[in-house]
């Protein structure tokens, strides 16, 4: 049986000492790829396609179109403290990374009902600053395809189009960089 191992953020770990026994006190979840429907079970494999929906800061994309580029995608909504907490970090990585065959796409899959109006989303983006490019996924088919559970969500997906490192919950914000740079320098 394959494991992986992934950090977790403290507010993560507070929602899965109920659904996960097997939780270190350290922090660090040890998670076979069997478990049902946890994201980690994607790791080494090749990232599933986005589907479509409006676009926000860009004309529209499919991650096969990315290939030889390193690719954040991040599962968030607005409403959600957690995702708004991480957007000045992967701002940043926007701005720091540009043009080095780097891209972020920001996955918007609502909580809840009202964050499914597309002139509210847009007026979020530009409230919070969220400088990259953002489709939405009211029905749910991209987060289903990602078997996703939680907001906010990373994946970094190298330029094989291989998802190599997911982070759920904000924090470990140095470690996803490191993920990132390590990626930007293969070949």
């Amino acid at each position: 049986m394959n494991t992986i191992n992934i950090t977790l953020s403290a507010g993560i770990l507070l929602l899965l000492m109920g659904g996960y026994t097997h939780l270190k006190s350290s922090g660090t979840a040890h998670i076979t790829q069997d478990d049902e429907g946890f994201t980690g079970r994607l790791i080494g494999k090749k990232a599933p396609e986005l589907y479509e929906g409006d676009w926000i800061n860009s004309s529209g994309h499919k991650l096969s179109d990315f290939r030889g580029k390193v690719v954040l995608v991040e599962f968030w909504t607005y409403g959600c403290y957690n995702c708004r907490n991480t957007i000045p970090a992967i701002n940043d990585w926007q701005k720091k990374y540009e043009g080095k065959n780097f891209l972020i796409i920001g996955v918007h899959t609502p909580e809840f009902d009202r964050e499914k109006n597309l002139a509210s989303l847009r007026q979020q983006v530009a409230q919070l600053d969220v400088q990259y490019a953002v489709v939405t996924d009211n029905e749910y088919r991209t987060w289903e395809a990602y078997h996703q559970q939680y907001w906010p969500t990373l994946y970094v997906i190298d330029k094989q189009g291989i998802i190599r490192f997911v982070q759920i919950g904000e924090g470990n914000y140095e470690e996803t960089e490191r993920m990132i740079q390590l990626l930007i320098a293969e070949r």
